[in-house]
C-alpha cells in the first residue's frame, strides 16, 4: 500500500517556545524542497536554530536550560540532574496572577522582550506547592495539643475526616481543571464558570475571606513562636500575676501582629519578586523541619531526649518558677528548700505555712519523651477533654485530692487548661491544616501539561500530607507524655515547642523552621487574596468592588491589598489563633462544598461540553464531599456556619439583583433547563385543581411607528394583577412579512422588556409579524405558552375609535378576539380608559373597588380584587359587593346570602344591595343564571363524553345584531377607569362555574358617581335585545 507524501517550502521564521505537543501537533523538522536552489539554503547563516553553526547568540540563548531531548516524555520519566536543579532554582509558590505581575515588573523600563519562563513538570509546578500550602502552623503548633485533648482514636477519626474531605474535594477539582485552562483566581474560576456568576461572586467572595484570615491566622502563629519560643523577654505588656498572662499575651500579639502585617505588606506592595526570591526557602524550612520530626521519632526508640517533667501528686507543674523537682535539698548536711517550696509556702523555712495540696502528696520527675518502644501508646489511646481552668493532671499517678469545692490558686507554677476543649472545637481548630490543595490548579498557565500534572499532583501531595498527619497522631501518642502533649504551650518542658521536644537533632530546627514557614506563609496569603479579589473586581459581577480591579502599571492590585490588610488586622485584633481557624475553616468549607456541587452538577447534567481529561470521578463521589463539607461546616461551629452561609446568601442576592450579567455556560443554566423542562411534564399530567387557579394572562398591547407600547398602564395593570406570581405573556403583532419586518420585531421585543423590567412585569414578550391584525392575535391566541403552562385569561384595551365608519375593521378584530377567546376556554379582561389606571408608583391611601356582581360565576369576580389588594396600590382600598334587586325582592335575605357567600370564600367586603325598578333591570340576569347552573348540572348528570359535550359547543358566527354589542359595551364609564371581564368557555373559576358578564363602571341609574380612586366592576342593565347579542356572540343558549 502506497502513500503519498506532499513536501512544501517553509520560509525562515523566529524560534519559540516549545509548543504544547497533546495540544498543538508540529513537524519535529522543517522539510524543503530537494532540488534547485532550495537544496543551498535560504542563504542566511543566522538560522534561529541551537545548532553548531549558529552565530545569532541573542537567539541561541533562548535555548539555554532546555531539554533537546527527541521525545518529550523521555525527560518526564527520567530528568537530568541540570534540568532538576534549573526547576529548583526557577521555583516559585505564587499564583499565575503573581508570576505574570513580576515579570512585568522585571521588564519594566527596559526594551528586552521578556521571554517565557520555563514551563514546569508535576512535581515542581503542583506537588511542592501544595505541600508548602497544606503543611503550616497548625502541624506545628497545636497538633500535638489536638493528640493529647483527643487522644489517638478520635485525632485520627478526625484527620482522617478532615483528610477524605479534602481528597474528595481534589478529585471533584481535578475533574473541573481538566476540563479547560483555569486563571489566577482557582477556585473562583471553577465555581462562576460551573455554577453561574452568583455562586461564582458569593462563594469567590467567602474563599478571599478565607484566604485572607489565613493570612492572619498564619501572622498570629509567627507571633506566638516568635514570643513563646524565640525571645519572650520582647513581649511588651508584662503580667503581674498568673491570672493576667493570658490577657497580656493577647495584647502582644495584636501589637507585634499588627507590625508583622504592616512589614509583610509593604513587601508585597513593593514586588512580589522579593516574595518570590525566599520561596524555596521557606519550602526547604517545612520540608527539614517534618524530616526532623521523623528522625526524633526514630531516635527516641533507642535514645530518649531528657525532658523530665515536674508532676505534685498527679498536678503537672509549669517550669517556669522553678529549676529543681524537689521540695527539700541536701547542701553539704543540711536540709533546705528548694524554690519550689517558696512557690507554694508563705516562706522559705521549713516551719512556713504551705498550701494543703502541696503538703499531702509528694513531687515526681518523669520523663516527658519516653520514646516510641515505651508503650506509652496505651495511655494516650483515649481522650481527655479539659474545660477553662483546670489543672493538666497525669492519669494512673497517685493523688491526695482535697475537699471538693476547694478554691484553687491561679499564682501557683500549675499548667493549666486555657480553654474548653471538645471534639467540634478540635475540629474547627485542626481543619486549616488540610487545605491549600488549590496550589496547583491556581497556576495552570504555568504548567507543562495542566490536563496530567493538576490531578496528579494535588492527590499525591494530598495522599502525602495525609499519611504525614495521621502517622503524627500515632507516633506523637506513642512517644509524648500525655501531660505533655495538653501542655500547649511547653510549660512543663521548660518553655520548648512541645514538637520540637521530639525533633532530632535540636528543638531549634523545628522552632526556627516553623517559624519561617509561617513567615512564608503569610507572605503567600497576602500575595494571593488580593488578586482573588482582582479576578472578581475585573468580572465586574460585583459592582461596588470595582475599584479593588486597579492597581499599578503592572497590574499589582494596589486597592486590593489595602483591603486585605485591614480584613487581616481584624483577625490580627482577635489576637488568638484558636479563634481565628474556625473562622476560616467556614469559608473554606463553603469553597470545597460548591466546588464538589459544580462537579456533582455538570455530571448528572452530562452538558455537551463536560469532557474532562481526568476520568476517576463520579457524581457520588462529589456529592459524599460536598455532603461531608457541610456537615464539617456545623460541627466546627454552627453559629459560625450560619454566618458564612447568610454572608454567601446575601452576596448571591446582591450579584442577583444588581450584579452585571454574564453568559458563562454554567451549570446552573442547564439546571434550570431540566427542572422546567421536568415541571412543563408534570404539569401536562392533568388540569390544575382549583384551589390552585389564578389567571396567567396573555396581555396583549399595540406599538407605535417607532415600536413602542402605545398604553403602558396595561403592564402597571398586569403587575397590581399578578404581583409577580403565575404566567405573564406580553405580545403584539406587526402587520407584514417576516422576512421584511424581522428588525423591526427585535426593536420591538426590546422596547417590551425594557417596560416590562419598569413595571416590574416577571414574565415573557413575543412579538408576531402577521399580513393582518387579525390572524396575528388569533396566532398568539393559540399559541401563546408552553405544554401545560398556558395562559387562561387574555387582557386587552378597549378598541379605540370604532365609532368611526372608515375605522371599521377595527370592532371587527374585536369581536373576533370575543370569539376566539370563547372557542379557547378562555377568560377575557377588557380594560376601558387605561391611561386613568394607577400606575405602580402611586398609593391610595383610601379608597374602593366597587364589584358590581349580578350574575352567580363562581367568585371569580371576587379573586380580581382580592388578587389586586395584594399590591401595595391598592392596599389600602376596601371592597364593596354590590348587587342589584327588583323592588319586589327580598333585599335583607340577598344581604344575608351574599355575606355568607363571601364568608365561604374567605374574602372580607362590604355588601350592598341596590333597589332598582323594572325598567332599569331585566328580569333575565337572574334567568340567565339559573339557565346556566341548571345546564351545567344536567350535562353532569348525564355523564355525556368528551365529544358529545364538545357537541354542546356551537361556534357563532359574525352577524348584524354583533353591531350592537359594541354601543351596549360602550354605554358607560367614559370618565373613569373601568374593567370588562367576559368569562367564556369553561374557563377555570373558583367553584366551577362559568357564566358571561360585563364589568364596567355603574349605570348612572344607580346614582353612584365614579371617582379616581375607585375601581368598579359591574354587570350594567342591559336591554333584553342586547343581552341576545352579548350571548350570542359568547355562544350562550338563551
Amino acid at each position: 500500500m502506497s502513500r503519498r507524501f506532499t513536501v512544501t517550502s517553509l520560509p525562515p521564521a523566529a524560534p519559540a517556545a516549545t509548543p504544547d505537543l497533546e495540544s498543538h501537533p508540529q513537524p519535529a523538522a522543517k522539510l524543503r524542497h530537494l532540488s534547485g536552489e532550495d537544496a543551498k539554503g535560504d542563504g542566511n547563516p543566522k538560522e534561529s536554530s541551537p545548532f553548531i553553526n549558529s552565530t545569532d547568540t541573542e537567539k541561541g540563548r533562548e535555548y539555554d536550560g532546555k531539554n533537546m531531548a527527541l521525545f518529550e516524555e523521555e525527560m518526564d520519566t527520567s530528568p537530568m540532574v541540570s534540568s532538576l536543579l534549573s526547576g529548583l532554582a526557577n521555583y516559585t509558590n505564587l499564583p499565575q496572577g503573581s508570576r505574570e505581575h513580576e515579570e512585568a515588573e522585571n521588564n519594566e523600563g527596559g526594551k528586552k522582550k521578556p521571554v517565557q519562563a520555563p514551563r514546569m513538570g508535576t512535581f515542581m509546578g503542583v506537588y511542592l506547592p501544595c505541600l508548602q500550602n497544606i503543611f503550616g502552623v497548625i502541624l506545628f503548633l497545636r497538633l500535638t495539643w489536638v493528640v493529647g485533648i483527643a487522644g489517638i482514636m478520635e485525632a485520627f477519626c478526625m484527620v482522617f475526616i478532615c483528610c477524605s474531605c479534602t481528597m474528595l474535594t481534589a478529585i471533584s477539582m481535578s475533574a473541573i481543571a481538566t476540563n479547560g485552562v483555569v486563571p489566577a483566581g482557582g477556585s473562583y474560576y471553577m465555581i462562576s464558570r460551573s455554577l453561574g456568576p452568583e455562586f461564582g461572586g458569593a462563594v469567590g467572595l467567602c474563599f478571599y475571606l478565607g484566604t485572607t484570615f489565613a493570612g492572619a491566622m498564619y501572622i498570629l502563629g509567627t507571633i506566638e513562636i516568635l514570643l513563646a519560643y524565640l525571645f519572650p523577654a520582647m513581649a511588651i505588656f508584662k503580667a503581674e500575676d498568673a491570672s493576667g498572662e493570658a490577657a497580656a499575651m493577647l495584647n502582644n500579639m495584636r501589637v507585634y501582629g499588627t507590625c508583622v502585617l504592616t512589614c509583610m505588606a509593604t513587601v508585597v506592595f513593593v514586588g512580589v519578586k522579593y516574595v518570590n526570591k525566599f520561596a524555596l526557602v521557606f519550602l526547604g524550612c517545612v520540608i527539614l523541619s517534618i524530616l526532623a520530626i521523623y528522625a526524633g521519632v526514630i531516635k527516641s526508640a533507642f535514645d530518649p531526649p531528657n525532658f523530665p517533667i515536674c508532676l505534685l501528686g498527679n498536678r503537672t507543674l509549669s517550669r517556669h518558677g522553678f529549676d529543681v523537682c524537689a521540695k527539700l535539698a541536701w547542701e553539704g548536711n543540711e536540709t533546705v528548700t528548694t524554690r519550689l517550696w517558696g512557690l507554694f509556702c508563705s516562706s522559705r523555712f521549713l516551719n512556713a505555712t504551705c498550701d494543703e495540696y502541696f503538703t499531702r502528696n509528694n513531687v515526681t520527675e518523669i520523663q516527658g519523651i519516653p520514646g516510641a518502644a515505651s508503650g506509652l501508646i496505651k495511655e494516650n489511646l483515649w481522650s481527655s477533654y479539659l474545660t477553662k481552668g483546670v489543672i493538666v493532671e497525669r492519669r494512673g499517678m497517685p493523688s491526695v485530692g482535697l475537699v471538693e469545692g476547694t478554691p484553687i490558686d491561679m499564682d501557683h507554677p500549675y499548667v493549666f487548661s486555657d480553654m474548653t476543649s471538645y471534639f467540634t472545637l478540635l475540629v474547627g481548630i485542626y481543619f486549616p491544616s488540610v487545605t491549600g490543595i488549590m496550589a496547583g490548579s491556581n497556576r495552570s498557565g504555568d504548567l507543562r501539561d495542566a490536563q496530567k500534572s493538576i490531578p496528579t499532583g494535588t492527590i499525591l501531595a494530598i495522599a502525602t500530607t495525609s499519611a504525614v498527619y495521621i502517622s503524627s497522631v500515632v507516633l506523637f501518642g506513642a512517644c509524648i507524655e500525655g501531660v505533655v502533649l495538653r501542655d500547649k504551650f511547653g510549660e512543663a518542658v521548660n518553655g520548648n515547642l512541645v514538637v520540637g521536644t521530639l525533633a532530632w537533632p535540636s528543638p531549634w530546627v523545628i522552632v526556627i523552621g516553623s517559624f519561617f514557614s509561617t513567615c512564608g506563609a503569610g507572605l503567600q496569603s497576602l500575595t494571593g487574596a488580593p488578586r482573588l479579589l482582582q479576578a472578581i473586581s475585573r468580572d465586574g459581577i460585583v459592582p461596588f468592588l470595582q475599584v479593588f480591579g486597579h492597581g499599578k502599571a503592572n497590574g499589582e492590585p494596589t486597592w486590593a491589598l489595602l483591603l486585605t490588610a485591614c480584613i487581616c488586622e481584624i483577625g490580627i485584633l482577635i489576637a488568638s489563633l484558636d479563634e481565628v481557624a474556625p473562622i476560616l475553616s467556614m469559608f473554606f468549607l463553603m469553597c470545597y462544598m460548591f466546588v464538589n456541587l459544580a462537579c456533582a452538577v455538570q455530571t448528572l447534567l452530562r452538558t455537551p461540553n463536560w469532557r474532562p481529561r481526568f476520568r476517576y470521578y463520579h457524581w457520588t463521589l462529589s456529592f459524599l464531599g460536598m455532603s461531608l463539607c457541610l456537615a464539617l461546616m456545623f460541627i466546627c461551629s454552627w453559629y459560625y456556619a450560619l454566618v458564612a452561609m447568610l454572608i454567601a446568601g446575601l452576596i448571591y442576592k446582591y450579584i442577583e439583583y444588581r450584579g452585571a450579567e454574564k453568559e458563562w455556560g454554567d451549570g446552573i443554566r442547564g439546571l434550570s433547563l431540566s427542572a422546567a423542562r421536568y415541571a412543563l411534564l408534570r404539569l401536562e399530567e392533568g388540569p390544575p385543581h382549583t384551589k390552585n387557579w389564578r389567571p396567567q394572562l396573555l396581555v396583549l398591547v399595540r406599538v407605535d411607528q417607532d415600536q413602542n407600547v402605545v398604553h403602558p398602564q396595561l403592564l402597571s395593570l398586569t403587575s397590581q394583577l399578578k404581583a409577580g406570581k403565575g404566567l405573564t405573556i406580553v405580545g403584539s403583532v406587526l402587520e407584514g412579512t417576516f422576512l421584511d419586518n424581522h428588525p423591526q420585531a427585535q426593536r420591538a421585543e426590546e422596547s417590551i422588556r425594557r417596560l416590562m423590567e419598569a413595571e416590574k412585569v416577571k414574565g415573557f414578550c413575543q412579538v408576531v409579524i402577521s399580513s393582518n391584525l387579525r390572524d396575528g392575535v388569533s396566532h398568539l391566541i393559540q399559541s401563546g405558552g408552553l405544554g401545560g403552562l398556558q395562559h387562561n385569561t387574555v387582557l386587552v384595551g378597549w378598541p379605540r375609535n370604532w365609532r368611526q365608519k372608515e375605522d371599521h375593521q377595527t370592532w371587527r378584530n374585536f369581536i373576533e378576539l370575543v370569539r376566539e377567546t370563547t372557542a379557547g376556554h378562555l377568560a377575557l379582561l377588557v380594560t376601558k380608559n387605561v391611561s386613568m389606571f394607577p400606575g405602580n408608583p402611586e398609593r391610595f391611601s383610601e379608597g374602593s373597588i366597587d364589584v358590581w356582581w349580578i350574575v352567580h360565576d363562581g367568585g371569580m369576580l371576587m379573586l380580581l380584587p382580592f388578587l389586586l389588594r395584594h399590591h401595595k396600590v391598592w392596599r389600602k382600598c376596601k371592597m364593596r359587593i354590590f348587587t342589584v334587586a327588583q323592588m319586589d325582592d327580598n333585599s335583607i335575605q340577598m344581604k344575608k346570602d351574599l355575606t355568607t357567600f363571601l364568608y365561604h370564600l374567605r374574602i372580607t367586603a362590604e355588601v350592598e344591595v341596590v333597589e332598582m325598578h323594572e325598567s332599569d333591570i331585566s328580569a333575565y340576569t337572574y334567568e340567565k343564571t339559573l339557565v346556566m347552573e341548571q345546564r351545567s348540572q344536567i350535562l353532569k348528570q348525564m355523564h355525556l363524553t368528551k365529544n358529545e359535550r364538545e357537541r354542546e359547543v356551537r361556534l357563532p358566527r359574525l352577524g348584524s345584531e354583533s353591531l350592537k354589542l359594541l354601543p351596549a359595551l360602550g354605554l358607560h364609564s367614559r370618565d373613569g377607569p373601568g374593567l370588562m371581564l367576559l368569562v367564556t368557555g369553561t374557563a377555570f373559576t373558583l367553584e366551577h362555574y362559568s357564566s358571561p358578564f360585563f364589568l364596567s363602571t355603574p349605570p348612572p341609574s344607580t346614582g353612584l358617581p365614579s371617582s379616581r380612586g375607585t375601581l368598579q366592576l359591574h354587570l350594567p342593565s342591559l336591554p333584553a335585545r342586547m343581552q341576545r347579542a352579548l350571548a350570542w356572540v359568547t355562544d350562550f343558549p338563551l
